[in-house]
C-alpha cells in the first residue's frame, strides 16, 4: 500500500506509529537484561524462524513465527528485550527474499503495529497474572496470546478496510479469524518452552525450533490446501462467466439492439446494488440477472420482439412468459447465487400489478426491484422500434412519477439522486463487442433438404402466362368462391355440403391443375376428410389428422399455407406396406372464418414439385370464401359428423 489518500488511514497510521513510539521510548528507559547470551540465543532463533513466512489469503502479506517469540519474551524476558526481539524478526520477514518490494509507509505501520501489539500482550500478561492470578500461570499466557491475536489481526483489518474501502470485519473474518487456532498453538509451545527453562535451562529450551518448524510446515499445508480450494472456486466462477456471456450472446443473436442496452443496465445495477448493501451473493445474481433477465425472449416469435408498433393483447400474453421461460432456462445453470428469482420477478411490481404472479412490495426480491427500475429507465432513454429515445432526464422523471406504484420507493429515490452520475460511468466504459456470429453468410454446400425446396416465384400454367394472366386468373377464384357462397346460401339446407364441395371440386381444378383433393374439416383438434376426389381417395378417406401431426396439421395448428409438402407425412397415409401412391406433391391452405381454422384444403399431383406459388395465390384467393361456406355447413348441421367421416364423393383411378 502506498500513502493511503484516505485521511482516515493517513490518521490511523499517524496514530498507530505515535503509539509505537511512546511504548519504545517507555520500555527502553527502562533496559534490562538478565542474561544477555539468553536474548542473543533467542534473538537468532526468531530472525532464523522469521523466514519460515506463508502468504495470507485474500490480501497481499505474509505471516511467520514471530508471535511465537514474542510470547516467549512475555514469559522468560523483559519488555523492551521482548519489544527489540519482534522488531528486528519482523524486519527480517519484509527484506528476507521479499515477494515484493516494500514501501516506507508500510514498513512503518508494520513496526508501528508489531510494537503496539506485543507491548498490549505483555501488559495483558502482567495484568492477569499480577492481580487476577497473583502468579504466572496458563491464563496469564492464554490471555496474552489472545490480546496479540486481537490487537494485531484488528489492526491489520482495519488499515485494509480503509486504504481499500472495504468492510473491516469482512477482511477481519475471511483473511485472519482463521489464524487463532494457531495462536492457542504457539502459546502452548511458549508454556512449553518456559517449563524447559525452569527444569532443564534454557539452551535446552532451543529444541523448540523443530516444533516451530512443523507449525510452519502445517500452515503451509493448510493454505496450499485453502490457495488449491481457491482456484477451483474461481475456475467454477470463470464457467458460471463464460456461461452468462455464452447465453447473452444467444439474447444477442435474437435481438441485436440489447448490447448496450445490457450494459448500461449492469452498470446502474450493481451501483444501486453498492449504495443499498446487497450481500455478495445477492450482488453477483443481479449481475448476472442485469445481462440475462431477458432470455426467455428467446422462446418469443421474433415478429412480435420486433414489432414496430403497440401489441395486442394476444401478442403480449405471448411476451408476458419469458420471465418464466428465462427462470426455467437459468434453472438448469445451478447458479452459485440466486439469479433465477430475480430474473423470473423482473417484471413484476410493487403495487401488485405486474407478471407473472402479481408479487407486491417486499415479496419482490430486491434485485428483482433494482433490475425493474433501471431497465425501464434505460429503455425509455433507448430508441425502440416502435418509438424515439426521451431525453434522460425525462426518462427519469417518468420512471420516479411510478414510485410507489411500479417501482420500490427506496430504489428510485437512490436513482433520482445519482442518475447523472450513473449515466456518464456508464458511457466512460467501452462497450465490449460481443464475437460476430455468422447468421449473414451464405453455406455453398449442402444439398437440398429431404423434404426438398419450395419452388421459386414462378407464374400460373408452369411459367406460360403473365402477370396479367395471374391477376385475372386471382379475380376468377375469387368470383367462384364468392357464387359457391350465394349458391350455398340461396339453396339453403335443401343443399348437402358435399354437394357444394363437388361444385368446388370442379372449379378448383379448372384453376389448379391437381390429380387428387381433400377437405378436412377440423372437430375436437382432429382433421376428419369431409370430401375426397382423384386418386388413393380410400387412403385419404380413411384419415384422421390430429391437430398439427403431419401435412395438415401442421397447417390447421399454425394457421399457414404448405407448398409443394410430402403427402406421405400424413398420419396413416401409408400404413400399411402393401399400399403404394404415386402422388408425390401437396399444396394445403388453411380455411378460417371467424378468425380460426374450420379446415384444411389440400390437393396432390403426382408431380414432384407440382405446384407453383401462383397456384397457391389462386387458392388462397379462394380459400377466405370458402371457409366462411364450411362454418356455416358445420353451424346449421348440413353435414353430421356420423355421415361426413369417410364421405367420398367421387372416386379416382390412383393406385390403392
Amino acid at each position: 500500500m502506498s500513502w493511503p489518500r484516505h485521511i482516515g488511514a493517513r490518521v490511523y497510521i499517524a496514530g498507530m506509529a505515535l503509539a509505537a513510539f511512546g511504548c519504545l521510548v517507555l520500555a527502553f528507559f527502562h533496559w534490562q537484561s538478565t542474561d544477555q547470551v539468553k536474548f542473543i540465543c533467542y534473538m537468532g532463533a526468531a530472525l532464523l524462524a522469521s523466514s519460515f513466512k506463508v502468504s495470507l489469503p485474500g490480501i497481499e502479506g505474509t505471516l511467520s513465527m514471530n508471535f511465537l517469540f514474542t510470547l516467549i519474551g512475555i514469559l522468560e524476558m523483559s519488555l523492551p528485550e521482548t519489544l527489540l526481539i519482534g522488531l528486528l524478526s519482523t524486519l527480517a520477514q519484509f527484506y528476507w527474499k521479499p515477494a515484493r518490494r516494500l514501501k516506507l509507509v508500510q514498513l512503518t505501520f508494520n513496526l508501528s503495529q508489531v510494537t503496539v501489539c506485543g507491548a498490549a500482550s505483555y501488559g495483558a500478561y502482567k495484568l492477569v497474572s499480577i492481580y487476577f492470578l497473583h502468579g504466572p500461570g496458563p491464563l496469564a499466557l492464554l490471555a496474552a496470546a489472545i490480546t496479540h491475536f486481537v490487537v494485531g489481526t484488528a489492526a491489520m483489518s482495519a488499515i485494509i478496510g480503509l486504504t481499500e474501502e472495504k468492510p473491516v470485519v469482512k477482511v477481519w473474518t475471511e483473511s485472519y479469524l482463521w489464524l487463532f487456532p494457531y495462536y492457542l498453538v504457539g502459546a502452548a509451545i511458549a508454556g512449553l518452552v518456559s517449563v524447559l527453562n525452569r527444569h532443564i535451562g534454557w539452551q535446552a529450551s532451543l529444541l523448540v525450533l523443530p516444533p516451530i518448524y512443523l507449525l510452519y510446515r502445517s500452515y503451509r499445508l493448510y493454505l496450499g490446501k485453502l490457495e488449491t480450494e481457491k482456484q477451483h472456486a474461481e475456475k467454477v466462477s470463470n464457467l458460471h462467466l463464460r456461461t452468462i456471456e455464452t447465453l447473452a450472446l444467444a439474447i444477442e443473436a435474437k435481438d441485436q439492439t440489447t448490447g448496450d442496452h445490457l450494459q448500461r443496465v449492469r452498470i446502474y445495477a450493481m451501483e444501486l446494488a453498492r449504495e443499498l448493501g446487497l450481500s455478495d451473493d445477492e450482488t453477483e445474481a443481479l449481475r448476472a440477472a442485469s445481462v440475462l433477465h431477458d432470455i426467455g425472449k428467446l422462446a418469443v416469435p421474433e415478429h412480435i420482439i420486433s414489432k414496430p408498433g403497440k401489441l395486442t393483447p394476444e401478442e403480449f400474453d405471448k411476451m408476458k412468459i419469458h420471465p418464466i421461460v428465462g427462470a426455467e432456462i437459468l434453472e438448469q445453470v445451478d447458479f452459485p447465487y440466486p439469479v433465477v428469482p430475480i430474473v423470473r420477478a423482473h417484471h413484476e411490481k410493487w403495487d401488485g400489478s405486474g407478471y407473472p404472479y402479481g408479487l407486491r412490495g417486499e415479496e419482490i426480491p430486491m434485485g428483482a426491484r433494482i433490475l425493474a427500475a433501471v431497465d425501464c429507465l434505460d429503455a425509455l432513454a433507448s430508441d425502440r422500434q416502435y418509438r424515439r429515445a426521451l431525453p434522460l432526464h425525462e426518462a427519469m422523471a417518468k420512471v420516479a412519477s411510478e414510485a410507489g406504484s411500479s417501482f420500490d420507493p427506496r430504489v428510485i429515490e437512490i436513482l433520482e439522486r445519482r442518475y447523472v452520475e450513473l449515466e456518464k460511468l456508464a458511457t466512460e466504459q467501452p462497450l465490449q463487442a460481443p464475437p460476430k456470429l455468422s447468421t449473414d453468410i451464405k453455406v455453398e454446400r449442402g444439398l437440398a433438404p429431404a423434404a426438398g425446396f419450395a419452388e421459386a416465384e414462378m407464374s400460373v400454367t408452369d411459367g406460360s402466362g403473365s402477370a396479367k394472366d395471374l391477376v385475372t386468373t386471382l379475380a376468377k377464384a375469387r368470383q367462384d368462391a364468392k357464387a359457391l357462397g350465394e349458391f350455398e346460401i340461396k339453396l339453403g339446407s335443401s343443399l348437402r355440403i358435399d354437394d357444394v364441395l363437388a361444385l368446388l371440386a370442379v372449379r378448383v381444378k379448372r384453376l389448379v391443375s391437381n390429380d387428387s383433393m381433400a377437405l378436412y374439416v377440423l372437430r375436437n383438434k382432429v382433421l376428419i376428410p369431409e370430401f375426397v376426389s382423384g386418386e388413393n381417395f380410400r387412403l385419404f378417406s380413411s384419415l384422421k389428422i390430429p391437430m398439427g401431426e403431419g401435412l395438415s396439421g401442421w397447417v390447421a395448428q399454425n394457421s399457414k399455407p404448405i407448398l409443394n409438402g410430402n403427402p406421405s407425412v400424413e398420419p396413416g397415409y401409408l400404413n400399411d406396406p402393401t399400399k403404394y401412391s404415386t402422388l408425390r406433391s401437396a399444396l394445403a391452405v388453411p380455411l378460417e372464418a371467424a378468425g380460426s381454422v374450420v379446415a384444411v384444403l389440400a390437393l396432390y399431383r403426382t408431380r414432384q414439385d407440382g405446384f407453383s406459388r401462383d397456384d397457391l395465390k389462386v387458392l388462397e384467393a379462394m380459400g377466405s370464401g370458402i371457409g366462411l361456406i364450411i362454418e356455416r355447413a358445420l353451424r346449421d348441421g348440413l353435414a353430421p359428423a356420423s355421415e361426413s367421416s369417410g364421405n367420398a364423393c367421387a372416386a379416382g383411378a390412383g393406385a390403392d
